[in-house]
């Protein structure tokens, strides 16, 4: 009976060990059960591993996988897929109800997948899903006797073709935990090493926001300048009020972002932003050229100067210091990715153009790594939009807006957008804006955040 206690007690011991590292990263481990796979389902011919019926396995915590062939044209894979239960709606005779259906998702975190191609049998390449977001991934190829890694981001590149020196086949059973302690240094998991009870300020800054909407009327030019005044924002001219308007916040998309750092900066010092330091131009163009031309009639850097002073001025009050928007730091200049997936194959990506910005192409991307490597962080947006129906084309900075990127408790990404006093889905200002560039100032988040009512006068 000792005997058996004991036995008993190293394999609870022995097991609560293996399972430890993966318990850390919170997602189902499989490694266990493929380690068994490897002569039916991942070197067998695709005539064989097609008699294998889908199975259904338990790791030596419990925990339910599901191996299954799949099949395109071109490559078959064998997915080993975590267990879980979705809610599905079921219609009657007796009406409507919800029950739980048992799936096994093959991109859910925990999921594994192996390619190989299906002319020759060869592996093409092993994908482990790990995020709440099926598409931020890491896949390792073969390479001659080693191995090379990727880590993708919505399409993305964070690392393309990184030599691991470890052969393919350690991968179809090695645990995530694993995975991650050999490409530690080799691959930018600090990418995706969320903190998800770590958005508490961004939280609170949106749901203040989002009660004051309703007090928003929408107007060109306008803004309050630090007397509490609407005002012009070109000219710095008091705008005539109706009488209805008094209880109302009269602001230009330029203006809303000023109101939103105002509810920063004035429980700090007691007043809102001066006007005037914002439109202070931040960029020279060359006077010869095109841009140089138009910009001595048009402000065609508008939106850009706007973000760029705002966030500086934030800077300057929060520090007690006086910046200038080229030494203050809000530029958000980081490249964290190297290439991206498109529908004619991977081609490199352009990164950060000064003055520019970041193609909108790879937005969502780009707010996901600052998400995870600037937490408690917001970002005023300048939009560069294109006219090419004039020859040469004209490049204006007119729009803007505010991105508020987090994690929520569960660990999926979301990007609450607020734009000329309104808030929008981030696909809705994808389909407007894709074509164009986007530039980005970063402002901390506070939880101290009260922008101001006219309901409270």
């Amino acid at each position: 009976m000792k005997k058996f206690f004991a036995l008993f007690l190293f394999i609870s011991l022995f097991s609560a060990a293996l399972f430890a590292d993966y318990n850390s990263f919170g997602i189902p481990d499989s490694s266990e059960i493929r380690s068994h796979l490897r002569e039916t389902w991942f070197e067998a011919p695709l005539e064989v591993v097609r008699m294998n019926k889908p199975e259904v396995k338990a790791n030596l915590i419990g925990q339910k996988f599901q191996v299954r062939l799949e099949e395109t044209e071109d490559y078959f894979s064998i997915l080993v897929a975590p267990f879980a239960t979705i809610d599905v709606e079921v219609f009657s005779d007796k009406g409507r109800r919800k029950i739980k259906q048992d799936v096994y998702p093959g991109d859910a975190p925990g999921s594994w997948i192996l390619v190989r191609d299906k002319k020759t049998g060869k592996p093409i390449k092993i994908i482990y899903y790990f995020a709440s977001d099926s598409d931020v991934f890491v896949q390792f190829s073969p390479y001659g006797n080693s191995s090379v890694g990727d880590f993708v981001i919505y399409n993305c590149y964070a690392s393309k073709g990184v030599i691991t020196g470890l052969p393919f086949e350690r991968y179809y059973s090695a645990s995530f935990a694993e995975v991650c302690k050999w490409t530690e240094k080799m691959l930018p998991w600090e990418y995706t090493r969320i903190y998800r009870d770590g958005y508490h300020a961004s939280l609170q800054m949106i749901n203040v926001i989002r009660e004051h909407l309703p007090e928003i009327t929408l107007e060109e030019d306008a803004c309050y300048d630090e007397e509490y005044r609407s005002v012009y924002i070109t000219t710095g001219k008091e705008r005539p009020l109706n009488e209805s308007d008094k209880k109302r916040l009269i602001l230009s998309g330029a203006g809303f972002l000023k109101w939103i750092g105002d509810g920063i900066v004035e429980p700090l010092n007691g007043v809102l932003l001066k006007r005037e330091p914002l439109i202070y131009e931040t960029v020279r163009y060359k006077p010869t050229g095109f841009q140089g031309i138009l910009s001595e009639n048009y402000d065609i850097s508008f939106s850009l100067d706007w973000v760029r002073n705002l966030a500086t001025a934030i800077v300057s009050v929060r520090s007690h210091r006086t910046y200038r928007f080229n030494n203050s730091g809000v530029d958000v200049t980081i490249e964290p990715f190297c290439s991206e997936l498109t529908s004619e194959g991977i081609k490199n990506l352009a990164g950060f153009i000064p003055n520019t910005g970041y193609s909108c192409k790879y937005l969502k991307a780009l707010l996901y790594v600052l998400a995870a490597t600037e937490s408690e962080s917001f970002y005023f947006a300048a939009i560069r939009e294109v006219d090419k129906s004039r020859n040469p084309e004209v490049k204006v900075f007119n729009n803007c807006a505010a991105f508020f990127p987090y994690f929520d408790s569960n660990g999926n990404f979301k990007i609450v957008v607020f734009k000329d006093g309104s808030e929008m889905t981030f696909e809705k200002f994808y389909n407007l804006y894709s074509k164009d560039f986007v530039f980005l100032t970063r402002c901390a988040c506070t939880e101290n955040f009260h922008p101001f009512s006219l309901l409270e006068y």
